[in-house]
């Protein structure tokens, strides 16, 4: 038989198990919240309406549109499980600045501002892993203004895809519902007539399929990454 202190000292060696804290279970039974199930082309919330709560996407496509006053659209963001939806209400926008448009079937919690705010100062687990997503948010907002700026339709329709796909993430979804060129030229920003050309050319190369959708493969994050 082991004498208590040594088995204290084994006890003491082995690693500590801890829990990861997962934002989609945490809301799904500790938040008060509304679950919302949206087909697709549902509108979810119209720019110039108050915005007074925020979404949790769980599953399906959302994208974010900005019309101007002159009526020109462009599509802002892509949205897909795990992201939130119209967090900026919490620091205070009184307004949604864009349209969100669903582009496939899914489920979405809607959380009241005041409700996230108050979770947002008890639960530091949950204020922890908010801020490491708002930062990475941030980070892919840089990437799309360097993108916009600097490189071609080409590579800014081959790396809209595979952000499309999730590429990278856990939940990546290589096979995507069907997308308009005109939805992918108003993403890009270009003309449908490239959108065709170049979509045509990464079929023919083997990057995309068409089989009841939208197959995206791998190869073609090596246009991305061609100087």
């Amino acid at each position: 038989m082991k004498a208590p202190i040594q088995q204290a000292n084994q006890a003491a060696a082995k690693p500590a198990i801890q829990s990861v804290f997962d934002i989609g279970t945490f809301f799904a039974s500790s938040v008060r919240s509304n679950l919302l199930e949206f087909r697709k082309k549902q509108k979810l919330f119209s720019q110039g309406d108050p915005a007074n709560h925020l979404f949790y996407i769980r599953e399906g496509g959302v994208r974010v549109a900005v019309t101007s006053a002159a009526g020109k659209a462009a599509i802002v963001a892509v949205l897909g499980p795990g992201d939130f939806l119209g967090e900026s209400c919490l620091v205070g926008q009184p307004l949604w600045i864009g349209t969100a448009i669903a582009t496939s079937p899914g489920t979405a919690l809607v959380i009241e501002k005041a409700e996230m705010l108050r979770l947002l100062h008890a639960e530091h687990a949950l204020s922890d892993q908010f801020i490491a997503y708002m930062v990475k948010r941030y980070i892919r907002t840089e990437e799309d203004l360097i993108d916009q700026l600097f490189n071609s339709s080409e590579k800014r329709l081959a790396r809209t895809l595979l952000l499309m796909a999730r590429y990278g993430k856990h939940n990546q979804q290589m096979m995507l519902p069907k997308v308009s060129q005109a939805v992918l030229a108003e993403m890009v920003g270009t003309t449908r007539s490239r959108i065709n050309f170049f979509m045509n050319k990464f079929k023919k190369l083997g990057f995309i399929e068409y089989n009841g959708g939208l197959k995206i493969n791998n190869s073609l994050l090596a246009v991305v990454l061609r100087d």
